[in-house]
């Protein structure tokens, strides 16, 4: 495996309090009215801009989108193509981390030691690693080596 992917990033308390604002108000523009269960994310690109998304529901339920893929447009949308940091804020008490389908979009722009900050609606929970989310992933530098 190359290190190529390798984003070993230490956040200011600055740039982390800007994504912890930025996940807050894209949560506040969540459309879920059926789970009633918003969710904000900001990502930070490798230019250091902040890119940030919401949850999109529909009433055919698997035609709705998470936040994370929300972001991800924005940030390809704004000529970024990578992921150098991603905080998550959901609703209630408990800390939020991406799905499953998430982690693996997010494996796309980011590596394995990108750092993922769960949220919960008050409060700044665990750091993880997007490695430690997604073990043994399916990324790019698999399809590199064909």
């Amino acid at each position: 495996m190359t290190n190529s992917n390798r984003h070993e990033v230490q956040l200011s308390a600055e740039q982390i309090q800007s994504l912890w604002s930025a996940a807050r108000s894209a949560q506040s523009k969540a459309y879920a009215p059926y789970s009633r269960y918003q969710v904000g994310v900001a990502l930070l690109d490798e230019n250091g801009d902040i890119h940030s998304g919401c949850n999109v529901e529909n009433a055919a339920y698997p035609q709705g989108w998470c936040a994370e893929a929300s972001a991800l447009s924005a940030m390809v949308m704004a000529g970024a193509s990578r992921v150098s940091a991603v905080l998550l804020v959901g609703s209630g008490s408990a800390w939020v981390t991406p799905c499953g389908g998430c982690r693996q979009k997010l494996r796309e722009f980011a590596g394995p030691d990108t750092p993922i900050y769960s949220a919960s609606a008050q409060t700044l929970g665990p750091v993880h690693t997007l490695g430690q989310l997604l073990p043994h992933s399916f990324g790019p530098d698999q399809l590199d080596s064909v």
